[in-house]
């Protein structure tokens, strides 16, 4: 492929000129594989044997494997005098041959040391670095295609993850009051619905209600990066992690639901993602996403958004934690959450006040019962 015909920002192209890199091996991260600076900065760049025109042809004719070698040019390049001086010596030359490479790697490596390696420069690799690039693996591999669904995330993940720069809050919240009033509700939400009523449902309602009052937290921003779109209703992405891979069902109009709405809603949604009876709608929409591990006991983590949402709530796991409370040391039930946003949209101090009013809002939840 001619580099005329990649996709690839005018930072990567400098960049691969200025190490010699080809565009057309590199994978690009960026929107419809667009290749950023990254990708040509962590492209195989440390195995990647930099070697002069002339000294590569010097090095091919005598058939020597110049891998581990470094030069005396610039940034270890290896130049023509360096691979005289190494073929010069007939022993020296018989160790880099590519025969001796590959009867090394068809046989058990020989029990006696390996004399070292050296140029006129002091430059070349020592013996246990070319060794080490011929170690067999231990153990059996296996390497299978990803799944479809495996590819959608790969691809949306890194959508989103090169093309948002994002800022991330974590903040404590008391969850006594919140798990208090589970307890209570425990029975007549079970009665009313036939569902058992979550922390996490708890924390999904708190968060629908306090984003009704942050509009820059419910939005989305278009792929060019040029309109915003503020949402007067809140569709409530919940993240369900599966063996195959991660989906997101969507609870649609969740702030025109009551808590005994809310709970069927979400029950129903995340059985029918584990029975892969999904509908593509039912996954599409969200304005808001959270992410919850901590029915897995996770200190603190941080989500990427699900694009276009403009931020993600990343729930942790309730711990009992020595606190000050009321000026006094107690034990009192401690989460963490995480909220990572699009800066593009989201200011620090836009996030800090819906991470405030939430974090009010579940340490005094009653207010969800209004």
């Amino acid at each position: 492929m001619e580099e005329t015909k990649l996709r690839a920002t005018p930072a990567a192209r400098a960049l691969a000129r200025r190490l010699g890199v080809d565009l057309s091996n590199v994978i690009g991260t960026g929107y419809k594989g667009r290749i950023h600076r990254d990708d040509v900065a962590g492209f195989n760049f440390e195995d990647k044997i930099h070697i002069s025109p002339l000294a590569k042809r010097i090095a091919e004719d005598n058939q020597i494997s110049l891998k581990g070698i470094r030069g005396s040019g610039r940034n270890g390049k290896i130049m023509k005098d360096d691979v005289i001086k190494l073929i010069s010596d007939p022993e020296l030359k018989a160790r880099l041959t590519s025969d001796y490479f590959a009867e090394l790697s068809a046989t058990k490596a020989p029990s006696q040391p390996t004399p070292k390696i050296q140029n006129a420069s002091q430059q070349v690799a020592e013996p246990s670095v070319l060794a080490a690039s011929q170690s067999q693996p231990v153990g059996e591999t296996e390497t299978v295609a990803l799944s479809q669904m495996r590819k959608i995330i790969s691809k949306r993940m890194a959508e989103s993850f090169y093309s948002a720069p994002t800022f991330t809050q974590t903040w404590e919240v008391d969850m006594t009051e919140m798990l208090a009033l589970r307890t209570k509700l425990l029975d007549p939400i079970k009665e009313k619905t036939g569902k058992k009523l979550t922390v996490t449902d708890l924390i999904s309602m708190s968060v629908v209600k306090t984003l009704l009052k942050h509009k820059y937290i419910n939005a989305s921003l278009n792929k060019e990066a040029t309109e915003i779109t503020f949402h007067n209703y809140v569709n409530l992405g919940i993240a369900v992690g599966m063996d195959e891979g991660l989906l997101v069902p969507v609870v649609k109009n969740a702030d025109k639901m009551s808590l005994s709405d809310f709970v069927v809603a979400i029950k129903d949604l995340t059985e029918r993602t584990f029975s892969k009876k999904l509908l593509p709608d039912e996954q599409s929409g969200s304005t808001f996403t959270i992410s919850n591990l901590g029915m897995y006991g996770v200190d603190n983590f941080t989500a990427i958004i699900n694009m276009p949402n403009a931020a993600i709530l990343s729930v942790a796991a309730t711990k009992d934690t020595l606190v000050a409370y009321n000026g006094e040391p107690k034990i009192r039930p401690i989460m963490k959450m995480s909220l990572t946003c699009d800066h593009r949209i989201i200011d620090g101090l836009t996030g800090a006040k819906f991470m405030a009013d939430l974090k009010a809002s579940m340490e005094n939840p009653l207010s969800l019962l209004i």
